[in-house]
């Protein structure tokens, strides 16, 4: 059966197609049938918890890694068995691997000495790389006197100077304080826009996620729990893990009477949603943000505010209402105690089916 059209285009802009890819570690399946397709120039990250099969992925990608089965396509070419050095790839890893017996140009310069690169060509290189990460006239410094912010930097610059048709980054931001991290974040946009090449980023951090990307690839167990741009991760997640593992969710029980019409905790809410039939039960998914609270009587249900945090930017509230707690935020602050009601909005509440198996159950994690 062949492809159609769009099909076909979408398939030839392709610079990577990662093809049923499967991995297992001492027999636990880490990667099952993986498939993708990352576009040139796109900045594509791999978000969810410990062992849900990201940094595995990345590793097939640079050739650190062998897949059971499937195979890693680069330009329609089957690059599988293609060792590390042989790829138009460079790899970023959290630990940035700088040699502290090196000054900044030589760690820069590691790479093109390697490949046996002119000096004159070396030095231009140097200076380009350093200019682009902001840290130029650092040639001569040492590892050691260099802050993480910097040392990241470097570790970039190193990667870049190569000139790799994509940049892996296996949570580079990890071991860096918050400002630093938000920093870095808008410098790795900054350096995706400038240099045109293609960021396939590893993270279990959402802030990152969806701060950077053009594509977030949600991973649970081995297998894509939901893809998409940041904006339609966040306001309509597939399913309960993604709800809740992106950002902060009341994910409750719920019977959806008709189309527009569902039933939480024995009170009718207006929807938008349709095609879920009559008395089905749903998951319902409603973000703190949405909650609307007012006067007792005012909304749709009356409860009592059972905890108040103030978190910077708004207060985050408990409330128990109709036998639930639900998570609210607000940038008023309502007291320990204090009676109110809440609403949503129909279209800030969103269906989904209940999960069929236990992959799709929203958890926690402990990151």
């Amino acid at each position: 059966m062949g492809l159609h059209p769009a099909e076909f285009l979408t398939a030839a802009m392709a610079l990577i197609e990662l093809d049923n890819l499967s991995k297992s570690f001492d027999g636990e399946l880490v990667l099952d049938e993986f498939t993708l397709s990352i576009e040139e120039n796109e900045f594509i990250t791999l978000l969810g918890p410990s062992g849900c099969g990201k940094t595995t992925t990345l590793r097939i990608v640079g050739g650190f890694t062998r897949p059971d089965a499937g195979r890693v396509i680069f330009e329609g070419k089957d690059i599988t068995d293609v060792a590390p050095n042989k790829r138009h790839v460079n790899t970023v890893f959290q630990k940035y691997a700088l040699f502290p017996n090196m000054n900044i140009a030589e760690n820069i310069a590691f790479g093109l000495r390697i490949s046996g690169k002119s000096q004159n060509y070396i030095n231009d290189k140097i200076k380009y790389a350093l200019k682009l990460v902001n840290l130029s006239g650092y040639e001569k410094r040492s590892v050691d006197s260099l802050s993480g912010g910097q040392q990241q930097r470097i570790a970039i610059a190193r990667a870049i100077v190569n000139e790799p048709r994509v940049l892996l980054l296996d949570e580079p931001l990890g071991a860096l304080d918050l400002k630093m991290r938000q920093e870095m974040q808008y410098e790795l946009i900054r350096l995706k826009r400038e240099l045109g090449i293609t960021f396939l980023y590893v993270t279990h951090d959402q802030e990152e996620a969806l701060t950077m990307s053009d594509k977030v690839v949600v991973m649970n167990q081995g297998y894509i729990q939901q893809m998409g741009t940041p904006e339609e991760i966040y306001n309509e997640p597939e399913n309960a893990f993604v709800a809740d593992f992106i950002g902060d969710s009341n994910i409750i029980d719920g019977i959806m009477l008709e189309d527009r019409v569902v039933k939480i905790c024995d009170h009718i809410f207006p929807c938008i949603d349709e095609g879920f039939g009559r008395n089905t039960p749903v998951d319902v998914v409603i973000r703190p943000e949405d909650i609307l609270i007012g006067r007792p009587g005012e909304g749709i249900m009356d409860g009592v505010v059972t905890s108040n945090v103030f978190i910077g930017v708004h207060y985050e509230m408990c409330i128990e209402a109709g036998g639930f707690e639900w998570l609210a935020q607000n940038t008023t602050s309502y007291p320990v105690g204090t009676r109110l009601s809440i609403r949503v909005l129909p279209e800030n509440i969103q269906i989904m089916n209940k999960p069929q198996s236990e992959d799709e159950e929203a958890i926690s994690f402990d990151d």
